[in-house]
């Protein structure tokens, strides 16, 4: 008894790993061809891959470097190797920028864990590197105690501006209140009467540095700011541009630019052309902006990235300024929100005395580097920061055409300026469902209706208490395969192919958008990827039913089933996923229903099924807690199930039966899938999907989609052709196409009836395995038994 037991079980091992062998081994050599096709056509790259050295990457034709590195492939050295100073010691410092010491304040001081100095690592305007002494702080001042000093600016100016730019030198971890206070402070220094050049100097640096300081700190520091904090510091670093006698201040996020005119330089005119050009790096630097006076156009290059044209007619103007800030936080905007990780830059035009009843006109011209990939520009608005409103504004300001990629701004006076664009994402929509799906999915489309539709006709013939848990099950899968080959697709990916070619086709208004990101609502690919996550969580809860009711008849032997057992499970099987469908669209909804796209965070733009967050914030995802959990729940009881049934039913030797009459392996192991299929096991690959490593996840994605693609069409196989009614069907449909073809063969089929019915006698004296086997197995059921069983069947549900 053993030693078939043991027989049986090698058998089993045999066949499923030899089926996963062969399977395996054809998708390895697949991919491997399809790796060497893609690499034969495969065009070699144009740049080598170590053309940029020292970490820098290949971006829009140039290599864009790090801090420490510059020059065409970044090989030029642009940095201060370590150092020290007065007993404290400082690491490699980028050009341009303020290193901290390694020793920081200690514990129990108002500023444990920041550094007692900063050391300047000094660029020129020659671009000669010069290391300057280092600035020592004080442990025991913070930014509130610094703000409550500001009475004083003109007596210490220097000192808090350097306690300043110590306390804001890391921006990561600076708060709303951080940067509010840092701004009050800097505001101050500026506005000072004295002549504290040195003082406005660092304070510049300050301001550079808060502007790295993150998006949220800095919005929440402008809904808390009731004294207009970052209005009074705008106002006031125009006014310093003013100052600066015809020189420059540049950091890594703000440049400062004045400039001097003389009477020869008028002319009866000031036309001065400030330009802003592209580097090695993303920071500002001393050779990326350049003055030019008495020129009478803009002229922009492909090395150009914001250059504007300041012209008035009045004589007695002697200076203008200019600023640029890298990024637009000290901007918060109530009617324009941003919602893309594109870095817009701000530019500020200033003249001495006032613009009234003077011919001003500005001339601008922005070439903005966005990933192109990523996002395709719609339109955009030439805008200036209205101090009044505390918001952008397009008043005097109008658009030119565009050309070349630059947009062209004019308007009729000065102040900070800006363009506003609007994008849409280029979505990478997938191209049409893989054959493999496509095939499987009609395959399992027509094995679903065929097997309904026998189901149902053949229900009280079969005389069985499974049909209407398969119904329900088949029933939702048909609908969801239907949904899935027909719906999937976003229909928004035709008008994406259409809109090519479109982009800039707004140059006439000049709205402020309401977004940097347009969206296309689609509420039909909405309401399908509801269905798509209705029927397919019913799937799985049909599946759930069907093991616990095949637990309860053949492991509880629970006969008969309680009262009222369908309506009960009808209503899990159907309600559960509506109520996680309906609680899930309407918790989104109601948080987000502000939000134009609040129907993207929900379903994916690329197609037509749950949406799941990029950037690591995958927990926040409607594809993991609504579905993901749900569905993991359900497979490992399915599973547990599975092999409960597997190891006391299907493979255990009955003691009273000998060997030659036992149930053959052929017969387990297709009894062994029959339940594996309907209780859908093989989802189980899904998880293998995410393996780490782009082979191995490639392989089970297509033994994923073999299996589960066809998973319909394997229900039919063995819920269906399988059994003894649709066989004896099927063999009178032939035998009678065969008779007419004159083709009639005489099938002895004797000595089969006879075996059939010693079998069933057999089965017969053992009530238990009979009941089981006619659960497990439909094949069992014939026409014969039937009617000679009727007076004992159990009554169809």
């Amino acid at each position: 008894m053993v030693s078939c037991r043991v027989r049986n079980l090698r058998a089993l091992i045999i066949i499923v790993c030899g089926l996963l062998f062969m399977i395996i081994t054809g998708l390895v050599i697949w991919r491997a061809v399809i790796r060497i096709q893609r690499g034969t056509f495969t065009p070699p790259s144009t740049i080598p891959i170590e053309f940029c050295r020292h970490g820098g990457t290949w971006d829009n034709g140039r290599c864009i470097c790090t801090e420490e590195w510059k020059g065409l492939r970044c090989t030029i050295v642009n940095f201060c190797e370590e150092s020290n100073y007065d007993n404290l010691t400082f690491r490699k410092i980028p050009a341009g920028k303020y290193g901290p010491s390694t020793q920081t304040c200690e514990v129990g001081t108002p500023n444990a864990g920041s550094p007692k100095a900063t050391r300047l690592c000094n660029l020129t305007k020659d671009g000669e590197i010069k290391l300057e002494n280092a600035t020592i702080g004080n442990c025991n001042e913070n930014l509130e105690t610094l703000e409550n000093q500001i009475c004083n600016t003109s007596q210490q100016a220097q000192k808090i501006s350097a306690e300043a730019q110590i306390l804001t030198f890391n921006a990561s971890k600076l708060t709303a209140d951080n940067i509010t206070s840092a701004a009050n402070v800097v505001g101050n220094i500026f506005n000072s009467p004295a002549n504290e050049t040195e003082a406005k100097r660092i304070a510049v640096t300050t301001v550079s540095q808060l502007l790295d300081a993150s998006e949220d700190d800095f919005q929440r520091a402008a809904d808390s700011d009731k004294n207009n904090t970052f209005k009074t510091l705008i106002e006031q670093m125009e006014i310093y541009s003013l100052s600066l006698n015809n020189t420059s201040v540049v950091e890594p996020n703000i440049a400062i630019q004045s400039v001097n005119l003389s009477s020869e330089d008028t002319g009866g005119s000031a036309d001065v052309r400030f330009t802003v050009l592209r580097g090695s790096s993303n920071s500002l630097t001393y050779s990326s902006i350049q003055v030019d006076k008495q020129v009478s156009n803009l002229q922009p290059d492909a090395q150009t990235e914001l250059q504007i044209l300041l012209k008035t007619k009045q004589e007695n103007v002697k200076t203008c300024g200019f600023v640029v800030y890298q990024n637009s936080k000290f901007f918060q905007s109530k009617t324009f929100t941003a919602k893309s990780n594109f870095s817009q830059k701000i530019i500020s035009s200033k003249i001495n005395g006032t613009e009234k009843d003077q011919s001003i006109s500005v001339e601008m011209v922005f070439n903005p580097q966005f990933n192109q990939t990523e996002f395709k520009l719609n339109s955009y608005a030439c805008v200036f920061w209205n101090l009044s409103r505390n918001d952008w504004d397009t008043r005097g300001c109008l658009k030119n055409q565009s050309l070349d990629g630059f947009l062209y701004c004019r308007c009729n006076h000065t102040t900070n300026f800006a363009v506003l664009m609007s994008f849409i994402k280029n979505y990478n929509y997938p191209k049409s469902l893989d054959i493999i799906s496509n095939v499987g999915c009609a395959l399992s489309i027509i094995g679903l209706a065929l097997t309904i539709i026998f189901q149902v006709a053949t229900r009280k013939v079969r005389k069985t208490s499974v049909t209407w848990v398969l119904v329900s099950l088949c029933t939702s899968m048909l609908i969801f395969n239907l949904l899935f080959l027909f719906g999937i697709e976003n229909s928004n990916k035709n008008l994406n192919t259409n809109d090519e070619g479109s982009e800039n086709n707004d140059n006439v208004t000049n709205n402020v958008p309401a977004t940097d990101t347009i969206h296309i609502p689609n509420p039909t690919c909405t309401a399908i990827a509801a269905l798509l996550h209705y029927f397919l969580l019913a799937t799985f809860t049909w599946n759930v039913l069907s093991a616990a009711q095949l637990y309860f008849l053949l492991i509880w032997t629970m006969k008969p089933l309680p009262r009222h057992f369908i309506v009960f499970i009808s209503l899990i099987g159907w309600g559960f996923p509506a109520i996680v469908v309906g609680m899930t669209v309407g918790i989104i909804y109601s948080v987000n229903g502000d939000d134009s796209q609040w129907e993207l965070i929900y379903r994916q733009e690329e197609i037509c099924w749950l949406a799941f967050q990029k950037d690591n914030n995958y927990i926040q995802s409607p594809l993991l807690w609504s579905f993901f959990l749900l569905v993991t729940l359900i497979l490992i009881s399915n599973v547990v199930i599975f092999i409960v049934i597997t190891v006391k039913v299907l493979w255990k030797n009955n003691q009273n039966l000998t060997s030659t009459k036992k149930v053959s392996c052929i017969k387990k192991i297709l009894s062994t899938l029959s339940i594996a299929v309907v209780f859908g096991i093989t989802w189980v690959l899904a998880y293998f999907m995410l393996i780490d490593n782009e082979n191995v996840s490639i392989i089970f994605s297509y033994i994923f989609c073999l299996f589960n693609a066809t998973q319909g069409f394997q229900i039919f196989v063995f819920y269906t052709v399988r059994t003894k009614i649709f066989l004896s069907k099927a063999s009178t449909v032939w035998k009678s196409l065969s008779s007419s073809a004159g083709r009639v063969k005489s099938v002895p089929s004797a000595s089969r009836l006879k075996l059939r019915l010693r079998m069933y006698t057999l089965v017969k004296s053992f009530p238990t395995l009979k009941e089981r086997f006619r659960l497990l197995d439909p094949s069992e059921f014939t026409e014969e038994m039937s009617v000679s069983e009727s007076g004992e069947a159990n009554s169809s549900i």
